[in-house]
């Protein structure tokens, strides 16, 4: 092998040697730009502030009508991050196939003071019910433009929807209450009691 040929061989191992280099490091810098995406998205998102009350049925008389009656409220507090919170609600042992309404209040227990309609829930053959709403929860108010006068909002309770619906229980005489949305419900069948959302 003559001299030319010689260094046209060194000349090309060189070459590939410089190319094999190149193509590891850009191999190691994809691999490693991989890794950073792969752990910036699987990064733990922290959960939310979460409240939880439990509720309690609103007298002596639909305790003993409903012994197993059972309700609580988680919210998960997200209104600082997305402009509003998930109120969620469960219940059981209540009245089957039954309607009720669900109220965020000043005060749990009567006269209740000011009170805001966000739902309903319906018991399926069983009792048990559930819902999911979508509002601002921790930060709810009332406000009165006329008096300036504003009320927090961090009290829970549901009403019979039809005044009917708690007669099997109450009596036909019970009383007709405005916790509906056409003015015409039964009597509070659970409430938070002393339990209060947290304030902002």
């Amino acid at each position: 092998m003559n001299r030319r040929t010689v260094s046209a061989v060194l000349a090309a191992a060189a070459t590939i040697a410089i190319t094999g280099a190149t193509i590891s490091s850009a191999a190691a810098s994809s691999s490693g730009e991989h890794a950073a995406a792969r752990a910036a998205t699987t990064t733990p998102v922290a959960a939310p502030a979460r409240a939880k009350l439990t509720l309690a049925p609103s007298s002596a008389a639909l305790a003993a009508c409903f012994p197993h009656a059972k309700a609580r409220v988680v919210v998960d507090l997200t209104t600082d991050t997305i402009g509003k919170d998930t109120f969620r609600i469960y219940a059981s042992g209540l009245k089957p196939k039954t309607s009720f309404t669900v109220f965020l209040l000043q005060q749990a227990t009567p006269t209740f003071g000011a009170a805001e309609y966000i739902g309903d829930i319906t018991t399926d053959q069983w009792g048990n019910a559930h819902n999911e709403f979508k509002l601002i929860v921790q930060e709810a108010f009332a406000f009165n433009g006329t008096t300036a006068a504003r009320v927090d909002l961090n009290s829970v309770g549901f009403w019979f929807a039809d005044p009917a619906d708690d007669d099997s229980c109450l009596g036909a005489a019970s009383p007709t209450t405005g916790f509906d949305g056409d003015a015409s419900a039964g009597v509070q069948m659970m409430n938070s009691g002393t339990q209060a959302l947290p304030l902002p």
